[in-house]
């Protein structure tokens, strides 16, 4: 019995053991295979995912900062006269973190040195960024003198910095402010649609004119310098890369300061516009609009205060009215009205209509612009040179009618886009009968037609369609598209990197003879029509018409307008084209004429301003004009 018990015990601790055996190897095992996992992910991570990891750490500890490329300079047609250039100015930074407990009181100093209020830079800084390390822009258009001042304090300024941020100098204002432009730091909204286009944060960028519209030529490549840095920010180390920027090309624009000069000066201080373009390539030699403003005071200190002053500023200085306002063509739509019924032949040309100086039509007496007894007889010539209202109101309602109107109207490019390289342009517009129908739930009636034909009622054009308009009878149907920019080149080395060449924008197919004659009707108006006391010039030959415009609320002026080519015997690549508009704002004294004589005199006689004006004896119509409020 005992050995019994004793055999069974020994088979009970034997069984024991096993089991202990069993749980230490199974433990062992999950520990060897823990402990290759581990070993396999540290392989893993150091050499297989290694390079991956350094890059990733290497981005986490380093911080890099733009290096703004120099702007590019815009010069006039003859590459000779700088318009804009760039002028040392700096900005100065704060790095809080290294204030230490003295933040108030370097921002507070640094204040002073600034001319600004501790509040500003306090909001800039709010407490929650007062330990970071990372460089605040406390100030840009910083003057040298001011960032001297600070440098001799420089030991009582701990983390006060300062660095070159140029701004632009446009040294030719007053006109050409509107072709210019001026540029501004980046707003949210546009970084938002310009950020996979190269443009940071910190992007100095073009928001009018030709610094908008050439931008990213003008703005060159920004520059990197990268620093090492701790968590906060701080640098941790004196190493440094920097790639270096690539500076923005130049522009060479088709404006010939001279020419934009002379033109200001002629239109004056009348609230108006001007273009000069030469036709056979679309080059603007001039562009004015007045009134204008100093591109300058948008790198002011004082920006918000002289911006203000602006938009008090009546009429609207920062609008282009070459290109950015539409008004009724007035009288200068008869050129199209003469070229559409030589084209259509539905009344002849030599046939006359009477002119007593009214008409009844419609329940209403239609006046001619002069009073009874009229003009009398008129042919086509004659009536375009006397610019006869009852003759151009009968062959528009009974032999050409709206549609032929409009047709030749867009053919000519009214109320089509410009295609001019400055934004925000419009395309003006020609009513059409569909269009009242949709618009006012209206039909076209015979008087709309009337109203038309005069250039009155609904249409609406910019200076420069009138241009185009007049370059397309200059060519024998063709316009060219109208361009500011003449060569892009090389910052350094000058070379013309790329060069505009003439375009053809609009055509119409009519016969040469035709617009031999129209050319040939339009020279008679400027010699024996309504304004040859106007336009008496022995410089020049002209051919042209004026135009004037009836509005609304203004019951005693009008809009003047001359459009005008010339030399009218010369080829077309050695004429150039004129438009003079000025607004029925101004005190009414018919002066587009006037002031086109004088532009024509200069141009063509290589004569200033008070040379052209004495030459034609226009002196005793010169006077002062003052603003108008």
């Amino acid at each position: 019995m005992d050995t019994v018990i004793r055999s069974t015990d020994l088979q009970n601790r034997t069984g024991s053991t096993g089991k202990k055996k069993d749980k230490l190897y199974f433990i062992l095992f999950l520990i060897i295979l823990v402990f290759s996992i581990y070993l396999f992910r540290l392989f893993k991570m150091q050499v297989i995912d290694g390079a991956q990891y350094r890059h990733q750490s290497q981005t986490i500890s380093q911080r890099s900062k733009t290096i703004v490329a120099q702007r590019g300079e815009i010069f006039d047609r003859n590459a000779d006269s700088p318009l804009v250039v760039n002028k040392d100015s700096f900005a100065v930074d704060l790095i809080p973190g290294e204030t230490g407990d003295k933040y108030d009181t370097v921002a507070a100093r640094l204040a002073q040195f600034l001319g600004i209020s501790k509040t500003e830079i306090d909001l800039k800084i709010p407490i929650s960024i007062r330990k970071s390390f990372t460089a605040v822009e406390i100030k840009s258009n910083v003057t040298f003198s001011e960032v001297s001042d600070i440098a001799e304090n420089i030991s009582d300024l701990p983390g006060v910095s300062w660095r070159s941020k140029p701004t632009r100098d446009y040294l030719e204002t007053g006109s050409m402010s509107h072709i210019l432009g001026y540029v501004g730091d980046i707003t949210t909204e546009e970084l938002k649609v310009l950020y996979n286009k190269g443009y940071d944060q910190n992007s100095i960028i073009g928001k009018t004119g030709i610094e908008k519209e050439y931008d990213r030529i003008l703005k060159g490549t920004p520059g990197m310098e990268t620093r090492t840095v701790d968590v906060r920010g701080k640098n941790i180390s004196n190493s440094r890369s920097v790639q270096q920027p690539v500076l923005g090309s130049n522009l060479v624009l088709t404006i010939d300061t001279d020419t934009q000069k002379l033109v200001e000066q002629a239109l004056g201080e009348r609230v108006g516009a001007a273009v000069v373009l030469k036709p056979t390539t679309g080059e603007i030699l001039a562009m004015v609009s007045y009134p204008y403003f100093d591109s300058n005071i948008f790198s002011s200190s004082h920006f918000s205060e002289e911006y203000a002053k602006i938009e008090k500023t009546p009429n609207n200085p920062l609008l282009n009215r070459v290109v950015n306002a539409s008004y009724p063509p007035a009288s200068t739509f008869k050129v199209i009205m003469t070229t559409a019924l030589l084209s259509e032949g539905t009344f002849p040309k030599d046939k006359e209509i009477e002119c007593s100086g009214e008409m009844d039509y419609g329940g209403r007496t239609w006046k001619c612009h002069i009073k009874k007894p009229g003009h009398g007889y008129l042919d086509l010539k004659n009536g375009l040179a006397q610019s006869c209202n009852i003759y151009f109101w009968t062959i528009g309602r009974d032999y050409l009618g709206v549609e032929r109107i409009a047709s030749y109207a867009n053919q000519f490019g009214y109320g089509k886009p410009l295609n001019i390289d400055l934004p925000n342009s419009t395309d003006g517009f020609i009513p059409t009968a569909e269009w009242k129908e949709r618009r006012y739930h209206e039909k076209w009636m015979n008087g709309d037609t009337m109203n038309m034909s005069i250039g009155q009622s609904y249409t609406l054009v910019t200076p420069l369609h009138v241009a185009d308009m007049m370059a397309m009878v200059v060519n024998s149907g063709t316009i060219y598209k109208p361009h500011l920019l003449k060569e892009i080149r090389d910052p350094v080395t000058n070379e013309v990197l790329e060069e505009v060449k003439p375009e053809v924008m609009y055509t119409m197919d009519l016969d040469e003879s035709i617009w031999q004659e129209v050319r040939e009707d339009l020279r008679y108006t400027v010699t024996d029509g309504s304004a040859v006391s106007a336009l008496r010039n022995k410089t020049v030959k002209m051919a042209g018409k004026t135009g004037t415009a009836e509005v609304s609320g203004y019951t005693e002026s009008w809009h003047s307008w001359f459009v005008a080519y010339g030399p009218y015997d010369a080829p077309p690549e050695d004429a150039i084209v004129l438009v003079v508009l000025v607004e029925a704002v101004n005190p009414w004294e018919w002066w587009a004429p006037y002031a086109s004589n004088i532009i024509f005199q200069g141009i063509f006689a290589d004569q200033t301003y008070d040379e052209a004006v004495d030459a034609l004896g226009f002196r005793y119509l010169v006077k002062p004009v003052g603003r108008q409020e």
